[in-house]
């Protein structure tokens, strides 16, 4: 008998992309609702669990940038998702893979820096990423979109361990048709999984990392808040212990001073494992 195997995902995307849908394709029935995330922050996650096809899943739910730039007024807000969304992480045991779904009608910078923002700032470059190309529904076979954008998607400097292109639009519905299919191809990506090689920090280092990571995305950095202000917006939008605050602080100031070096006490990321039919292209 096939034992049940758990995955955690962070499931992201730009506004509009359709993400929620996805959760509901893969579920197969509906468990999230549909909204514009107008309203939303980045870094803003909602958390869904359920088995399916013997795979006990997590998906995080969340909300990437709009634009390709994060505006100055929404850092700290930013940072305070940012600390949720870790902690949550760190308590489910890490993350074992991203799933970034893009607008197959828009492939546009804001794409790029939202790859940027969860590949290599929140997950250290060290999680499997596969490509969910959305809105698809208008394609004779939805496939044929990879075949001719590959190309551009590699031009913007992303790349994949895998993809599937898919339809969250339930007007698809039935057993040949469109709807169906791109539940199978996101379950069968799911399927490659092995389960192993899940990331993990220790909650300060991953915490630091994202604050400086996010101040790059940031319109206007001079602007940000740093120093003492900084620390008492870890203390009073995160709810930081006032000593966790400075030892932030202080891993951040020393990746300052010793350029492309770490020497705050953290956890080293679990090694991911080559998966998706044998091959991890990075």
């Amino acid at each position: 008998m096939k034992s049940t195997r758990s995955i955690n995902i962070i499931l992201f995307g730009e506004t509009g992309v359709g993400k929620s849908s996805i959760v509901n394709l893969i579920a197969g029935h509906t468990i999230a609702e549909i909204s514009a995330d107008v309203e939303a922050c980045t870094l803003e996650s909602k958390e869904y669990k359920f088995n399916v096809d013997m795979m006990d899943l997590s998906i995080w739910d969340t909300v990437g940038l709009a634009e390709p730039e994060l505006a100055g007024n929404v850092y700290i807000p930013a940072i305070e998702k940012a600390c949720s969304l870790i902690k949550q992480l760190r308590d489910a045991g890490g993350v074992d893979l991203l799933l970034f779904c893009i607008r197959g009608t828009k492939l546009n910078a804001t794409m790029q820096s939202n790859y940027r923002l969860f590949y290599e700032v929140l997950c250290g470059q060290q999680v499997p990423i596969a490509l969910l190309i959305t809105h698809l529904e208008g394609e004779e076979v939805m496939e044929e979109w990879w075949n001719r954008n590959k190309d551009n998607v590699a031009k913007y400097g992303i790349k994949c361990a895998a993809h599937a292109c898919v339809t969250g639009l339930s007007d698809n519905k039935g057993p040949d048709g469109k709807y169906e299919k791109s539940k199978q191809a996101v379950i069968d990506l799911l399927r490659q999984h092995d389960g192993s090689g899940r990331y993990i920090m220790l909650e300060e280092g991953w915490l630091a990392r994202v604050i400086k990571g996010l101040k790059l995305f940031t319109v206007g950095r001079g602007g940000t808040p740093k120093g003492k202000n900084l620390k008492k917006a870890l203390v009073k939008r995160c709810g930081l212990d006032s000593e966790v605050a400075h030892r932030i602080m202080l891993t951040m100031s020393t990746k300052d001073k010793e350029t492309g070096s770490d020497h705050a006490p953290q956890e080293s990321p679990r090694k991911v494992r080559r998966w998706f039919f044998g091959l991890w292209r990075f």
